[in-house]
């Protein structure tokens, strides 16, 4: 661990050794929030039961549908510095209405409905707002070298999270974790503040761009989308880790759900897993990541996780029950954070900077919400025609093999893009 964090040290140069801080620290802060509130979340989901999980899924992908045209235009009327801390605030005062609705027990069955669409629409809002900057601040050559590290922060967050939640659900109760969630998000938009003032202090040039307002209409991000290939398949690509979720966290409820009637217990389950997946990941993104993704490119590492997926239901196939769930879960979570999540917000960092905000936005969330939706249904389908839960998993395994090709795919489209890139800059400076 300590060689892979001098090496990772020894990447950093000396004028980017503090965006590299605060980055860490503001996604460090982002996730250990997220992580208090993904095993309530998760715990509400079996208590409305699995039968309920489509029509929340759907909820969320509706409510995501309203919610888009808001984040578009405040993208498109407010500078960055102006519209992360307001998108953020607006979800602490969310958290905030939850914990007098949990802690007065006002309508607990809409309240844990509503509360789980809201977290899935949070989780994706804020960690997409998170990497649109991290994209907008880092050059390519610069993310291969330092995405990795900045990721193992959002990673140590996890850790956090997860290890916050495991030991004070049962002392301070459901309610009051929302409160140590509050703070952690608020603490993520002061070290936003931070990245953002460094950006400005360290590129003169670039700090008045930031201070521009993108502009552009509500509709943009789908004609950035239709309009390029290269963005349609990164949406394919995201459409596809949406089903693989999907699937598996419908499996995944049925287990936990046998696996103990007691709630505390299940939400220890989910922690669990979430904490044994984050020491893997932290492990792995100290000392192997960065090498990876420089060595073998974006599309191998973003395959990373596609190949888990496969191996992981075929597993399920053959030895089903929750130490597979477990395993399962803890692995897909550590590629997806170690390998393939890094690869993906890479592949952004090689577009236009209204792309990165506007199109990847929408694909992050429209589009991974949209694909929870079509394949919650679908699910409910494939396991009536199987017969049961784990039928579905075998329809999946060829799915993954293809999504691997796409990320393969992909990373060569992007490899080709910015040769092409670096051949018009090289030809303009001979002239």
């Amino acid at each position: 661990m300590t060689q892979g964090l001098a090496r990772f040290l020894a990447d950093i140069r000396p004028e980017e050794k503090r965006a590299v801080l605060w980055s860490f620290l503001y996604f460090f802060c982002l996730l250990a929030s997220y992580l208090i509130l993904r095993p309530l979340r998760d715990e509400m989901g079996i208590a409305a039961g699995r039968d309920t999980l489509q029509f929340l899924f759907t909820a969320t992908f509706f409510v995501m549908l309203a919610v888009s045209p808001l984040y578009a235009g405040a993208i498109a009327r407010l500078p960055r510095e102006k519209f992360i801390p307001v998108i953020y605030r607006f979800f602490i005062a969310n958290i905030g209405v939850f914990w007098i609705l949990l802690t007065f027990g006002i309508e607990t069955t809409w309240t844990a409905r509503i509360f789980f669409v809201w977290v899935s629409v949070f989780n994706l809002f804020a960690v997409s707002v998170f990497w649109s900057f991290i994209a907008d601040l880092f050059r390519t050559e610069q993310g291969k070298r330092l995405f990795g590290l900045i990721a193992a922060g959002g990673t140590a967050g996890t850790l956090l999270g997860s290890t916050v939640t495991v030991s004070f659900v049962g002392l301070i109760g459901t309610a009051n974790l929302l409160i140590v969630a509050a703070v952690l998000l608020e603490l993520s938009v002061q070290f936003a503040r931070r990245l953002e003032r460094e950006a400005q202090t360290q590129e003169a040039e670039k700090a008045r761009s930031v201070e521009e307002k993108i502009g552009g209409g509500l509709l943009d991000g789908f004609k950035l989308i239709a309009g390029s290939r290269y963005l349609t398949s990164i949406a394919l690509w995201v459409a596809l880790l949406s089903l693989a979720g999907t699937f598996l966290y419908f499996i995944q409820q049925d287990v936990v759900r046998a696996a103990s009637p007691d709630p505390a217990v299940r939400t220890r389950i989910f922690a669990t897993m979430d904490l044994t997946a984050s020491l893997l990941t932290l492990v792995l993104q100290f000392l192997v990541t960065g090498a990876v993704i420089r060595k073998l490119g974006t599309g191998p590492a973003a395959a990373v996780l596609p190949i888990i997926f496969a191996c992981g239901f075929a597993a399920l196939v053959v030895v089903p029950g929750l130490m597979t769930i477990v395993i399962f879960q803890a692995l897909q979570r550590t590629a997806n954070f170690a390998f393939s999540n890094p690869a993906r917000e890479l592949f952004f960092t090689s577009v236009e900077r209204d792309e990165k905000y506007k199109a990847k936005n929408l694909i992050d969330t429209v589009v991974f919400r949209g694909g929870d939706v079509a394949w919650s249904w679908a699910f409910v389908g494939l396991a009536a025609a199987a017969g049961s839960a784990l039928g579905v998993a075998v329809v999946a395994i060829p799915v993954m093999i293809g999504w691997a090709i796409l990320a393969f795919g992909i990373g060569r489209a992007q490899e080709k893009h910015l040769a092409s890139t670096q051949g018009a800059t090289q030809g303009r400076g001979r002239e």
